[in-house]
């Protein structure tokens, strides 16, 4: 494995904070500052749909295990459900605070694990909309984060106090349990766990800037309060970098890191511990998210609204196309076989030529498809032909009013100015809601009440608690949309920066020629980031990045 290089950017017009690939890295699902979902087809590296989801940044996505389903959260502590075919909402959850982290069931797609900030990780069912608390080791320390192991059997969970708990996911019984210890008593608080797709293991990545690789199994031999011993323990001591996301690569024999203060990606071998290599993203940008293709040497990494690709380095080598193909330097003069040119070869031995008849009267099996094997778990023989692995893009016509068979020219011809801006892929995705299309039903919002739960905490993203300002933009929807989530007619317009170094954000309508939205590559929003990283603050230059985009989007998009 040998990730060298940055293999370009996607560009998704507005800016992009969290990604997240299905299960067999054909989609790219991103979520982005103004509410949308905009998938990628990763193979020809296009947008196959964009689904105006929220109208507050999206913070969360995770694809279901058929690829058929996606379910996002945003700031405004709504997670939804969404048909990728379609773009419609199946349902809503409404929490009373932010939501850091969504997780579908592994194996069961009526499961969908949800972390709330300052609350119990909460488990909820889809067909009946009934969710439950999980159980938590200190009802007074509720920072805690969850995760589902590979096969969906358990859920891991860890709080700010470094104990880990390992419960049933059917019946929420406590199976296993252990601390995370910093050498001495001392305890560490939990940041994240994640699980490798293929093999048992798992890492934690916690506050005290080591990763720390354990096996699931030796975990749940151990036992109540047991004492495992990690696997590896990975960390960066020349610099002693804080991870802001952590990953296993598809095979999970590889783990990368992000820095949460700079854009670089730390890449370890899980088996030895030894750190392979370090890619170093633009400098003076902060890490939102890091994702790894599930079957290819291939990284995603999420910085100043752009997502990057990091992607082996391709050699030509034509001496490997054929095992008697050989590159020669200069002209050799070349000496013919006696029979090299003959219709038949007189010199050649009858068993050879018995052995050709067999070869060619064998049968060749064309019609049974051998599954990928990429493509199946451990447990599985066959592939999931029902899956969604790719999305399909009708053909873009240019004057639908010449085309009999294209669409009627009083529906092609309601397009807004905003939706003129963002690109023919946009365009495609927000016909159908448009007036005058097929009515679609409403989707059911359920609220989740939760108790104990403060109201009024902000996202992360957004900024510190105790702002006022955050504060006012997180109190749901706006005035009049409620009940009208479904068929808010708002276009949210795309922002840039007006120069390298500027802090007024434009439209993108208004950008000069040659530098427009969508071939900009977010170089304005990189000036942006470098300027608020300049003063040494890492953490607010993050917040103040998305939460001033975020207000600006609020505040210039809304009529």
């Amino acid at each position: 494995m040998s990730l060298a290089e940055a293999d370009g950017t996607l560009d998704c017009i507005s800016m992009a904070l969290t990604c997240t690939f299905n299960r067999w890295g054909t989609l790219l699902a991103v979520g982005c500052n103004d509410g949308r979902i905009v998938i990628w087809d990763f193979l020809t590296r296009g947008i196959a749909k964009i689904i105006s989801a929220h109208i507050h940044p999206v913070c969360s996505l995770c694809w279901s295990r058929d690829g058929h389903k996606l379910v996002s959260a945003s700031t405004d502590n709504i997670v939804s459900q969404w048909d990728v075919l379609t773009g419609d909402c199946d349902q809503r959850f409404r929490f009373p605070s932010p939501i850091l982290k969504l997780q579908y069931h592994p194996r069961d797609l009526d499961k969908v694990l949800v972390c709330p900030m300052k609350s119990a990780p909460v488990l909820l069912t889809l067909s009946d909309s009934k969710h439950v608390v999980l159980p938590v080791d200190d009802d007074s320390d509720l920072n805690v984060v969850a995760a589902f192991d590979r096969r969906g059997e358990f859920i891991y969970t860890g709080n700010a106090k470094g104990k880990i708990l390992v419960l049933n996911t059917n019946t929420q019984e406590l199976v296993a349990s252990f601390r995370v210890t910093t050498g001495t008593s001392n305890t560490t608080a939990i940041k994240s766990i994640e699980f490798a797709r293929k093999g048992s293991c798992f890492l934690i990545n916690t506050a005290d800037r080591i990763i720390r690789v354990y096996d699931g199994r030796e975990i749940l031999t151990c036992g109540k309060d047991g004492e495992p011993e990690p696997l590896q323990k990975l960390q960066d001591l020349v610099n002693r970098t804080p991870w802001k996301r952590c990953c296993f690569s598809g095979d999970g024999e590889y783990i990368v890191a992000g820095s949460a203060r700079q854009h670089a990606l730390y890449i370890w071998e899980k088996s030895i511990g030894n750190l392979v290599k370090i890619l170093h993203g633009t400098r003076g940008e902060l890490l939102l998210d890091v994702a790894w293709h599930p079957v290819r040497p291939i990284i995603t990494s999420i910085s100043s609204g752009v997502v990057s690709i990091w992607a082996q380095n391709q050699v030509e080598n034509w001496s490997a196309f054929a095992p008697d193909f050989k590159e020669l330097d200069e002209n050799v003069e070349y000496e013919e076989r006696e029979s090299e040119f003959d219709i038949e070869d007189e010199d050649k031995s009858e068993p050879e030529q018995t052995g050709g008849d067999a070869a060619e009267d064998e049968e060749v099996d064309v019609t049974t498809v051998d599954p990928i094997i990429a493509f199946c778990s451990s447990d599985e023989e066959l592939e999931d032909y029902k899956a969604l692995l790719y999305l399909p893009i009708a053909p873009e016509v240019e004057d639908p009013e010449e085309n009999p068979f294209g669409p009627p020219p009083e529906a092609s011809g309601q397009v807004t100015p905003t939706e003129e801006g963002l690109g023919t892929g946009d365009k495609k995705q927000r016909q159908p809601s448009a007036d005058g299309g097929p009515a679609k039903k409403k989707a059911r919002t359920t609220t989740i009440e939760l108790q104990g739960v403060p109201s009024d905490e902000v996202h992360p993203l957004l900024g510190v608690k105790g702002d006022g300002k955050s504060k006012k933009k997180t109190a749901g929807r706006p005035k009049g949309s409620k009940g009208k989530e479904k068929d808010f007619s708002f276009r949210p317009k795309a922002y840039r920066a007006a120069d390298r170094g500027g802090d007024r954000p434009v439209p993108s309508a208004e950008a000069p020629s040659g530098t427009g939205a969508a071939g900009g590559g977010g170089g304005g929003t990189k000036g942006r980031v470098e300027g608020g990283v300049a003063g040494g603050q890492d953490a607010a230059a993050h917040r103040s990045l998305v939460s001033q985009s975020y207000k600006q989007h609020d505040i210039g998009g809304m009529d």
